[in-house]
C-alpha cells in the first residue's frame, strides 16, 4: 500500500474513532446515591476494601522520625526502615519495628530508655515517608511506571497517578494482582462502572501491579491511531 492511501485510511479511521469517543471524553453518568461498596466475587474481589486501615503497621523502606524529649543526642530526624524491617537506635542498637504502630514503637522505646538510661522518657515516633508504598501500573495506560502513593489511595488513583488508560485501552478491564499468603491472586475491575459509582473502587495496597488491558483493535491499526494528531487530546475515557 502507497504511503497516501494508508493516510487516508487512517484519516478516515480516525475520525470514525473520534465519533465514537467522544461520549466517552464526558466520562459516564455518575448515578445519585450511595455508591457500590460489596466486592464481585466471580471477579476475585474478595478481600477488596473501599476504606483504608484504621491504624498503619511500619513496613520495610518506610521513613519514620523519632523525637527524645529534651534528649537531641537521641532524637533522629529521619530513620529509614530496613529492607529487614529494623532500624538502629543510639544507645539501643538494632530493632525490630516492621508490624508495630508509631504508638506501640514510641511505648517500646520509652519502655528500653527508662530500663537503663533514662527517667520518664518521653518519645514520639512520627512517619516521614511511606516508602513501603509502591504501586506498578502498566498496559494500556499512558505513562506506565512504578509509582509511590499515600495509603488510602483507591485503584482509580493509581490509574490516575499512569495519566489514565490510553486511548486504546479496554477500561472494562482493568487486573490487579495482589500477592497473598497463598500466592498471587488476580482481580478484575472495570474503570467505568467505578467510574459511574456501579463497582466498587478498592484500597490498593504496597506492591500491587495493575494493568489495563487493550481492546479489540489490532495491534496494526492500534499503531497508526496513536500517531494520529488529532489523539493526543484523548488521554483517558
Amino acid at each position: 500500500m502507497s504511503e497516501t492511501f494508508l493516510r487516508k485510511i487512517a484519516l478516515a479511521m480516525s475520525a470514525t474513532v473520534l465519533l465514537g469517543t467522544s461520549a466517552c471524553t464526558r466520562g459516564p453518568d455518575a448515578q445519585p446515591g450511595l455508591v457500590v461498596t460489596q466486592p464481585v466475587v466471580p471477579l476475585g474481589q474478595v478481600g477488596y476494601s473501599i476504606m483504608p486501615s484504621a491504624t498503619y503497621q511500619l513496613r520495610p523502606n518506610d521513613v519514620i522520625n523519632v523525637t527524645v524529649f529534651r534528649e537531641p543526642d537521641l532524637t533522629l530526624n529521619t530513620v529509614p526502615i530496613s529492607a529487614t524491617g529494623e532500624i538502629s537506635m543510639p544507645l539501643l542498637g538494632p530493632m525490630e519495628v516492621s508490624g508495630m504502630t508509631a504508638s506501640e514503637l514510641e511505648g517500646r522505646l520509652e519502655q528500653m530508655l527508662s530500663a537503663s538510661y533514662l527517667r520518664f522518657p518521653d518519645v514520639t515516633v512520627n512517619i516521614v515517608q511511606y516508602g513501603s508504598h509502591l504501586v506498578t501500573v502498566e498496559g494500556s495506560v499512558t505513562a506506565p511506571g512504578v509509582y509511590n502513593f499515600s495509603p488510602g489511595t483507591k485503584l482509580s488513583g493509581a490509574l490516575a497517578l499512569a495519566n489514565g488508560p490510553s486511548i486504546v485501552a479496554d477500561p472494562g478491564d482493568v487486573a490487579v494482582f495482589r500477592q497473598t499468603p497463598d500466592g498471587i491472586a488476580i482481580a478484575k475491575f472495570d474503570y467505568i462502572d467505578m467510574q459511574s459509582g456501579t463497582m466498587m473502587d478498592p484500597v490498593i495496597e504496597p506492591g500491587d501491579r495493575v494493568v489495563v488491558g487493550l481492546n479489540n483493535l489490532s495491534q496494526y491499526w492500534q499503531d497508526i491511531v496513536m500517531t494520529l494528531p488529532a489523539f493526543a487530546f484523548f488521554r483517558r475515557f
